[in-house]
């Protein structure tokens, strides 16, 4: 890949962009390790380019951490993985941050105005590592916290938070253990029960009444969504004819594949990330397996039908947060409008987000959540992490993705999930579900 000689705003725009609790639940999920640092053929090029612009951001970090010290500086954490298996999808909610920052650079405190600066951190799309970027965060003195792409590393980062009372936000990290039990950690999407629900009542209404199920071990987004729709597909009467699942780091999935073929499925459901699903959808098709895939919210890129080829992705179907091709609401329209040209005013940053100005849900999500900080702040009247949880706890905000308020467990309370199927190697608005 051909690099470019940065200038110093140039680096730390890409610093800023793409370097980036609870109880005793979160305390006793596995702490197994989910290092993918070794990338898939299927999503080698967004791997390199995530590496490229983290080594550029690293160096910026280090040099800011020595410069800053004005008193009318609040930092807000951007706690993402931006390498290992959730590297794309963390590097493109790192950018929503980053464009939300540009849009909104301060907040006002009692007449006194206040300059936001983005600390990123990398937790590496593994759980021990987590513990460790998060305790960085704590330590660098940041108020409030954005992130993670990635359920695992929130539950197994929401204890450090919830002992410094900093409060976080997720934008994408969907499983109940999340907020279960953890004052501190607040989210901005829908959670899996739902989007399980939405997904078993649209593969019922289609129709179909064998699916085979495909989750990853060892991944709590994964195996937590899984088990919500095989709960809800048995309970409206369809069967599961088989669970595979697989291991972190796995890239050979011929043997799980071939046993969903035999079983005779009619549709494979299968949530796991944006670097396997590639990969099991070439190597379904090339078995012969011509059962539909559909999945949950991390499906909903671009990337996995540019890496898997548009013939095989044709009729894949997921559940997502956004569409930005909604037109119903004016500050979608806006952020839509204005998130594609400063995407296609850099070309590092269209090559972070996977080579297109495709606009996913977790970005929508973490533009939104870097506003509802800002919000709670102001409200606050202070930047005190107790303060700003009593706010958030009261908060109203018009978003991108919605008016976000949040139930008495810190979860969004949404009652709305987009429907997407790939055509013509592009993905199209199927429709929405909502539930009450």
């Amino acid at each position: 890949m051909r690099r470019k000689v940065l200038s110093a705003m140039m680096i730390l725009s890409l610093a800023a962009a793409c370097l980036s609790g609870c109880g005793k639940k979160a305390a006793e999920t596995e702490a197994k390790t989910t290092e993918a640092e070794k990338t898939t053929e299927a999503a080698a090029g967004d791997a390199k380019t995530t590496e490229a612009v983290t080594e550029a951001a690293g160096a910026e970090v280090t040099t800011e951490a020595k410069t800053t010290s004005s008193d009318n500086v609040i930092k807000v954490g951007v706690f993402e993985p931006l390498t290992g298996e959730n590297g794309g999808g963390g590097v493109q909610e790192a950018q929503g941050a980053t464009y939300a920052n540009e849009q909104r650079p301060t907040v006002t405190i009692d007449g006194t105005e206040y300059t936001i600066e983005l600390d990123v951190v990398d937790n590496k799309s593994d759980k021990t590592e987590a513990v460790t970027a998060a305790q960085k965060l704590v330590s660098d003195g940041c108020v409030a916290i954005i992130g993670t792409y990635g359920s695992g590393c929130a539950i197994a980062a929401g204890p450090t938070f919830a002992d410094a009372k900093i409060p976080a936000i997720g934008c994408s990290c969907t499983n109940p253990q999340v907020t279960s039990g953890c004052e501190y950690y607040f989210r901005v999407c829908f959670l899996d029960p739902f989007q399980g629900s939405v997904m078993a009542q649209y593969a019922f209404d289609e129709g179909y009444t064998k699916v085979a199920v495909i989750d990853q071990l060892g991944d709590d987004y994964s195996t937590g969504l899984a088990n919500f729709f095989i709960k809800k597909f048995t309970e409206l009467g369809g069967e599961v004819v088989t669970e595979q699942q697989f291991q972190t780091n796995q890239s050979d999935f011929k043997a799980i594949l071939t046993e969903v073929k035999a079983s005779g499925a009619e549709a494979i459901f299968s949530p796991s990330s944006i670097t396997t699903a590639p990969l099991l959808i070439k190597q379904a098709r090339e078995l012969g397996v011509e059962a539909p895939f559909m999945a949950g919210d991390t499906w909903y890129n671009t990337t996995i039908i540019d890496n898997a080829s548009p013939a095989y992705t044709e009729g894949m179907v997921c559940s997502t947060f956004f569409d930005e091709a909604d037109t119903s609401n004016e500050v979608t329209v806006n952020f839509v409008k204005g998130y594609k040209e400063w995407l296609n005013a850099d070309s590092s940053r269209i090559e972070s987000n996977g080579g297109n100005d495709s606009i996913v849900g977790n970005t929508a999500l973490c533009f939104d959540t870097y506003n509802v900080i800002c919000d709670a702040i102001e409200a606050a009247g202070s930047t005190d992490g107790e303060a700003i949880k009593t706010a958030l706890q009261g908060i109203s905000s018009e978003g991108v993705t919605g008016t976000i308020t949040f139930d008495a467990n810190g979860d969004a309370e949404k009652d709305t999930a987009y429907i997407d199927i790939v055509k013509d190697g592009a993905f199209e608005f199927l429709k929405t579900v909502t539930v009450q």
